[in-house]
Parts: structure tokens; C-alpha cells; sequence
């Protein structure tokens, strides 16, 4: 109880943690519309989409890695008040996003047959999936620059812009499905390609709003060329050694979650488009952790940067209880209202139904054991510094657990998908297990500032 009634950091948290887990409660939502007019359109174009995706996710995770990376430096110079440091860091952040999104733009857009082809065999989802993809690799690079200056804006305290700014992009998103997908008021029916076309718009209007409120508005992170190119070797050593243990493991860990989608892809179109459906659903669920992960890394990483080690360990341990509770909370609920949850989708098979409704059951039940793994790993290990153990957790449970089991339980034992997903929880919780002692140690605490 004395959480709850320390207002200090709970006035702190809910500053951040709200308008971020709005943020991402907009940006799950834009999915879930996508999904939503995509879904009347037949399983296929449901598969094609939910694949085209997970090239999507493969780079949005490695630009994540970057900028959660920075967002350790942003948290603690800002815990020091040096605007010049947060600069050079955000230039650095902004420049390996460009270069990892101009690469996966060049291979989303030249060859997605090619890549498709790697998760599923079926050719009309291939087809589908390629049209969609080619128009919505062009939105990648575009996204990179968006992403990184909003980790910045909320790293030093304006979560509201970035907040704003989607919501406005989620109503471009939605109107432009509309009239893009189905063919109203005038313009052609596209189908999927009409989906891409909206998310390219979109991210088109997300990147101009974001940088006219920064530099329309002469913010502090307003910075010029020379401000954001002002590395100096032993700074450029330090960064790249405390952001490439963060890069490789959201790259290797999001390359393993596009394993899973090929190995469950393999159980069949249908379970390809299962997975598509739950995981718009958990995405919504999951807005709330992302608000926690997102207020921990800000608030200890602050702490770690000013040299206060013992508050920094209390508000770990506040975040960990908190994340707990809610995933508890949040997975039972997830788990009694399967049937609820998917009336959502129109036109739905009754097998696909059947498949989604197990999956979803199996999602909610294992919740709470992912919702802590993301706090104690993303918002607590590398909030404070400590980002090679946080890599060697994550990539070690990933790789030498979960990816095999998937394999395993889809084309040895041949189990339905809902329990493949089951048996691949099994990674997060040895994952769980290894973190626990050592956030306990308090050697995670490093100030890199």
C-alpha cells in the first residue's frame, strides 16, 4: 500500500506511463482497424497482411533497439540537465534508424515474393502479400526518423506530443481503409493494397507533425546538423558499446519471432491467421505494460543519471509489483472473454473462430508472465545500463528454448497451434526465472553518463 500512496512517484508515473500507453493503445487500435476491414475480405488476405507484417516487425524492433538503446543515454543526460548530450545522442539514434530503414526498403520493395515465400507456400497469399508489402516499405525509413525524435520527446517529459500526433495519424489511418479497401465515395477498391496505402499517408502526416512540433515550436530538442553530428570518438565508443548488445537482441529476438511465425505458418494458412487475429487483440492489452516499461526506463534511468542507486533499485522493485499486478489482471480477463473479443472480426470462419477462441484462452493464461518479462528486462536491465545481461537473457531463452520448441511442436509433434504457443511459453518462463536474482543484485545499476 505504501506504493499507492507515495504521490510523488505515482504522479511522476502515471505522467509518463498514461499518455505512452494511450500512444500505443492508438497504435494497436490502427492495427486492430487494418485487421478489422482486412478480416471481410477472407483468411487469405488476413494471412497475407499478418505475414507482409512481419517483415515490419523485424525492423521496427532492431529501430526500437537503437532508440531504447539512446533512450538509456537520453534518460540519464536528462537526469543531469546536459540538452547538449540528449542532442548528439538523438542525432546518432536518427542516423542508424535511417540506414537500417533505406535497407529493409530496398529489400520489402525489390523482393517480396522472395521473402514471403520463406513463411508460407500458399500463392495467392504471396501475391497478396507482395502488393502490400512494395507500397508500405516505402512508409520504413519515414517511420525510423518518426520513431526516434517521439523516444526523445517522451525520454524529456513531452509524451504528450507524440500522444497527439497518433491520434491524428490513426484518423487518417482508419478514413483512408475505408475509402481505400472497400471503394467508397469515389476512389477504387484496392483491397489490400489500399490497407498499404493508407499506413504510407499516414506515416507521411505522423513524421511532418512531429517535426513542426519540435521545431515549429523552437523545442529543446530543436537541434541543428552540427548539434546532431557532434560525436566525439570516446562518446561514439561508449554509445555503440551500451546500444549493440540492445540492437542485437531486439534484431535476434524479433528474427525469433519471425521464426515462430514461419514454424506456426507451417501448421497451416489458417493458423497463420489465428496468430494475425490473437495478436491484434493481446497488442491492445499489452498498451498498458508498454505505459510501465516506458515510465520505468524514464524515471530509473533519471535516477541512475543524477547518482541516486537506492531510489533507482525502489522504483525497479514499485515497477516490477505494478507490471505484476496488471498482468494478472489483465490476462484473466483476456482469458474468460475469448468469444467477447472476437465478435470483433466480421465473417470469420467457424474453424478459424475455434482456432483464435483456443489461442486466445492460451494467450491470457501465460500473460502475466510476459508483461514481467518486458518490465524487468526492457524498463529495469537496460534503464540502468546493464544492456549485455539483458541481451544474454533475452537472446539465450529465445534461440536456445523457444525457437526450437516451435519448430518442434509444429512439424514433430504436429500439435495444433494454440498448443505450440503454450509449449513456446516455456522460454519465458526460464527467462523469468534467470532475471530475477539478478535484479536482486543491484550490478545492473551503471550510470554511462
Amino acid at each position: 500500500m505504501k506504493l499507492f500512496k507515495d504521490k510523488i512517484f505515482m504522479k511522476s508515473m502515471l505522467a509518463i506511463a498514461i499518455p505512452v500507453a494511450l500512444q500505443n493503445l492508438i497504435s494497436s487500435s490502427l492495427n486492430m482497424v487494418d485487421t478489422l476491414m482486412i478480416s471481410s475480405l477472407g483468411q487469405s488476405s488476413i494471412a497475407a497482411v499478418g505475414l507482409a507484417n512481419q517483415v515490419f516487425f523485424l525492423y521496427i524492433l532492431i529501430t526500437f533497439g537503437i532508440n531504447s538503446g539512446s533512450s538509456i543515454f537520453i534518460a540519464q543526460f536528462w537526469g543531469k540537465e546536459d540538452i547538449g548530450g540528449i542532442k548528439k545522442v538523438m542525432g546518432l539514434a536518427i542516423t542508424l534508424s535511417f540506414i537500417a530503414g533505406t535497407i529493409f526498403t530496398i529489400a520489402a520493395f525489390f523482393f517480396p515474393g522472395e521473402i514471403l515465400s520463406l513463411f508460407i507456400k500458399e500463392q495467392e497469399v504471396i501475391l497478396l502479400g507482395s502488393k502490400y508489402l512494395r507500397i508500405v516499405s516505402l512508409s520504413y525509413t519515414i517511420t525510423a526518423i518518426s520513431f526516434a525524435f517521439s523516444i526523445a520527446l517522451r525520454t524529456t517529459g513531452r509524451p504528450n506530443v507524440p500522444l497527439k500526433v497518433s491520434i491524428i495519424s490513426f484518423g487518417t489511418n482508419t478514413v483512408l481503409n475505408y475509402l481505400l479497401i472497400f471503394g467508397k465515395l469515389g476512389f477504387p477498391q484496392l483491397g489490400v493494397e489500399g490497407a498499404a496505402i493508407a499506413t504510407l499517408s499516414a506515416r507521411i502526416i505522423e513524421i511532418l507533425l512531429i517535426l513542426y512540433s519540435i521545431y515549429g515550436t523552437r523545442s529543446i530538442l530543436a537541434a541543428n546538423i552540427k548539434e546532431l553530428m557532434s560525436w566525439h570518438k570516446d562518446f561514439l565508443i561508449k554509445y555503440l558499446s551500451t546500444i549493440y548488445p540492445v540492437v542485437m537482441t531486439e534484431g535476434f529476438w524479433a528474427l525469433g519471432q519471425v521464426l515462430y511465425a514461419a514454424a506456426y505458418a507451417r501448421i497451416g494458412e489458417e493458423a497463420t491467421a489465428a496468430v494475425q487475429l490473437t495478436n491484434t487483440i493481446q497488442n491492445i492489452f499489452f498498451v498498458v505494460v508498454r505505459g510501465l516499461a516506458n515510465a520505468c526506463g524514464v524515471m530509473v534511468g533519471a535516477k541512475v543519471g543524477a547518482g541516486d542507486e537506492n531510489t533507482a533499485y525502489d522504483y525497479a522493485i514499485r515497477f516490477i509489483l505494478l507490471s505484476t499486478i496488471s498482468g494478472l489482471v489483465l490476462g484473466i480477463v483476456m482469458a474468460l472473454s475469448p468469444d467477447l473479443l472476437l465478435k470483433l472480426f466480421r465473417n470469420l470462419d467457424s474453424s478459424l473462430y475455434i482456432t483464435s477462441r483456443s489461442l486466445l484462452i492460451v494467450m491470457g493464461l501465460t500473460f502475466v508472465i510476459r508483461v514481467y518479462n518486458t518490465i524487468a528486462i526492457v524498463g529495469v536491465l537496460r534503464s540502468g545500463g546493464d544492456t549485455k545481461i539483458a541481451m544474454k537473457i533475452d537472446l539465450s531463452t529465445v534461440w536456445v528454448i523457444g525457437v526450437p520448441l516451435a519448430f518442434i511442436g509444429a512439424l514433430l509433434l504436429k500439435w495444433p497451434i494454440h498448443l505450440v504457443v503454450l509449449l513456446v511459453t516455456l522460454e519465458e518462463v526460464i527467462k523469468a526465472i534467470l532475471g530475477i536474482p539478478i535484479i536482486k543484485s543491484r550490478k545492473w545499476i551503471k550510470n554511462l553518463t
